[in-house]
């Protein structure tokens, strides 16, 4: 059972994921929180298994108090929910290494599927987000010819969300070495992150 809970400073969209969640198998509200203080003081008693975050509350950021929370449950997984998709706000997340990003306007179905996917580990991130950061600028001269063999395996395993250390003992090579050939990745194709990387590699059928 997913225990789901709720960080949004609006009483309607807490009443409405509650609603839905209420109706779905296999998930569970485990309860909501208009701002960061309240959030942490739920969760120093209980630990839910996925936390909705809304990006922008009053006087504060969604990924700050992501971050406060994670010590105090370090297995929960954290998802952006919000109405913007502006690219620097979804570099940040990446950055702060949530596991979803959805936008407020997603259908019930949608938002479900997104809480089941990554309840089961796996990284969610809205289409519509996707596509914004494939659009951002690139090299009129990117070629994935420039990559080597081993750059190329790095690069899928980029898509696949896996970490350094899940893809240096994949490949029987040190993190050390991970890191060298993400870094030669990112400079040939002149991306800013891993997670450019990845979208670029999965709109480029690699």
């Amino acid at each position: 059972m997913l225990k789901v809970f709720i960080i949004d400073d609006h009483p309607l969209v807490c009443a409405g994921i509650k609603a839905i969640l209420e109706n779905e198998e296999g998930m569970e509200w485990a309860g909501s929180a208009g701002n960061g203080q309240e959030a942490e003081q739920f969760f120093r008693h209980t630990r839910p298994d996925l936390a909705l975050v809304d990006l922008r509350l009053p006087g504060e950021n969604g990924i700050g108090i992501i971050r406060r929370l994670r010590p105090l449950a370090p297995e929960c997984r954290y998802i952006i929910l919000t109405t913007y998709a502006d690219p620097e706000d979804v570099r940040l997340a990446m950055e702060a290494g949530v596991d979803g990003y959805i936008l407020k306007e997603a259908l019930p179905e949608e938002m479900t599927s997104a809480l089941r996917l990554v309840g089961r580990g796996r990284p969610y991130f809205d289409p519509s987000v996707m596509q914004l950061m494939l659009r951002q600028p690139k090299k009129a001269d990117d070629n994935l010819s420039e990559l080597t063999d081993r750059e190329l395996e790095v690069l899928r395993a980029l898509t696949q969300g896996l970490s350094n250390r899940e893809i240096a003992k994949m490949l029987f090579v040190t993190e050390h070495t991970v890191k060298k050939h993400i870094s030669s990745i990112l400079s040939k194709l002149d991306l800013k992150d891993r997670t450019q990387a990845a979208l670029y590699a999965v709109s480029n059928g690699v």
